[in-house]
């Protein structure tokens, strides 16, 4: 994996956790600024994964193949969900959903990064 990408990944991650949760706390619904936020964090996270797969086509061998794989394709799923969510029930909880959505990611990006360094499950 690429340690910079997973950083700035898991970084831009939190960045729209925090902006979710502060929107939360002033008892905000999400917004299309924190929505755009949330594509950015996809579009990344979508990056993750074909740089994933990239590396899995040159060679490259993770910890646990199947781990790696499920958090890869997991990862990929958890934003849209999320908005998903936001969208239909537009809310304060869904605010909230949506920067738990984000804490995922950043975990789950650095759990990739731990499992492509020889971590198994």
């Amino acid at each position: 994996m690429i340690s910079g990408f997973a950083v700035a990944v898991a970084v831009a991650s939190l960045f729209v956790a925090a902006w979710s949760f502060l929107l939360a706390a002033r008892n905000r619904e999400p917004q299309r600024a924190l929505l755009a936020g949330l594509a950015v964090v996809e579009v990344l996270v979508v990056a993750q994964l074909v740089i994933g797969i990239v590396l899995l086509i040159g060679g490259g061998h993770p910890g646990n193949l199947v781990t790696f794989l499920a958090y890869l394709i997991g990862a990929l799923v958890i934003i849209p969900a999320g908005a998903a969510w936001a969208l239909a029930e537009r809310s304060r909880s869904s605010t909230v959903i949506l920067g738990v959505a984000c804490i995922a990611i950043s975990v789950m990006v650095l759990r990739l990064h731990e499992i492509w360094g020889g971590a198994s499950a």
